[in-house]
């Protein structure tokens, strides 16, 4: 069984100002990486667009139809101070949403073990009523809550290793049950949340705050006495990842110092859990990552290891 590729090339109409982190060719250069002879055996897709009623899941009538105006409007403009939209924004939002809603159907419905959403713009930091961080829409806790609401779900983990931490997508999970989310953060760092007291109204929020200059041993010394622990009592039914790079060590906008065969190390471990409790259903989708080689290289071996985990 191979592993699904979701993507497509509205992502990159979502323009950023000249020297804005997220830029454009950050997924140019994922997209040319999964492209070398050794991927050749993936399965690409075109991600949908994702309809008002599944966005709906995550957020509000009014903000996603203040969204909509703004894209009629026709006005370039930001959303905050690091958020930008322009003409090719919505589309770019809609189709990272329609990916991991369609990952989602994909390994649930048994033709994949597992997926990986190669989108953007990113989507943990978008709140219910807010656009944050590089954010429109949230994209993992919006799959998270189909999986529950359409393929009947009570048991959806949501892991979330980005160097900054989840803000988004802890704020729409943050009272539901059926989900656990995970996420491991530098902190002190931008946007200011995840401490450890931060729990949820169900109990259903861990998070690890992570110091400044951690490195990879010590990194996965909390997945192994924390995390992993907490996903195995779990037992997930899908477990989805907010797969974010940007705590590689080469990385400009945090300080932990991940290697890239740290990733491997994680994305292994997480293919352990789904295939422990989910029977291998695990998807993937893009969030941070801002030095280009190192992001090319991470997504590599993440998605080479669902390639080894999907046979």
């Amino acid at each position: 069984m191979s592993t699904l590729i979701i993507s497509h090339k509205d992502c990159l109409s979502h323009i950023e100002p000249t020297g804005h982190p997220e830029q454009v060719m950050r997924l140019l250069e994922v997209v040319k990486r999964l492209k070398f002879e050794e991927f050749k055996n993936l399965i690409w897709k075109e991600a949908p667009i994702a309809t008002n009623e599944q966005i709906l899941l995550g957020h509000s009538k009014k903000y996603v139809e203040f969204i909509e105006n703004i894209q009629k409007s026709n006005h370039i403009t930001h959303l905050d101070a690091d958020t930008y939209f322009g003409k090719g924004s919505l589309n770019a939002a809609k189709r990272g949403v329609g990916a991991n809603i369609s990952a989602v159907n994909a390994v649930m419905s048994g033709d994949f073990n597992n997926a990986f959403s190669a989108i953007r713009p990113p989507g943990h930091h978008a709140e219910t009523e807010k656009a944050m961080g590089f954010c429109i829409f949230g994209n993992v806790a919006i799959a998270a809550k189909y999986a529950i609401e359409n393929h009947k779900l009570k048991r959806v983990a949501v892991v979330d290793f980005d160097v900054h931490h989840g803000n988004g997508t802890q704020e729409i999970l943050w009272d539901d049950p059926n989900v656990l989310f995970v996420s491991t953060h530098q902190m002190p760092l931008w946007p200011g949340s995840g401490t450890r007291e931060e729990h949820g109204n169900h109990k259903n929020i861990l998070n690890i705050p992570i110091q400044a200059n951690t490195d990879g041993p010590a990194f996965r010394q909390k997945f192994d006495e924390i995390i992993l622990p907490r996903l195995d009592s779990y037992k997930p039914e899908i477990l989805i990842i907010s797969a974010g790079f940007d705590a590689h060590y080469k990385d400009p906008l945090a300080n932990i110092d991940l290697m890239t065969e740290d990733y491997e190390w994680i994305t292994h471990r997480l293919c352990d859990i789904a295939d422990e409790h989910a029977d291998g259903r695990l998807i993937s989708s893009l969030e941070g990552g801002y030095n280009l080689a190192a992001l090319a290289e991470s997504v590599a071996v993440h998605v080479k290891v669902l390639m080894e985990r999907s046979k």
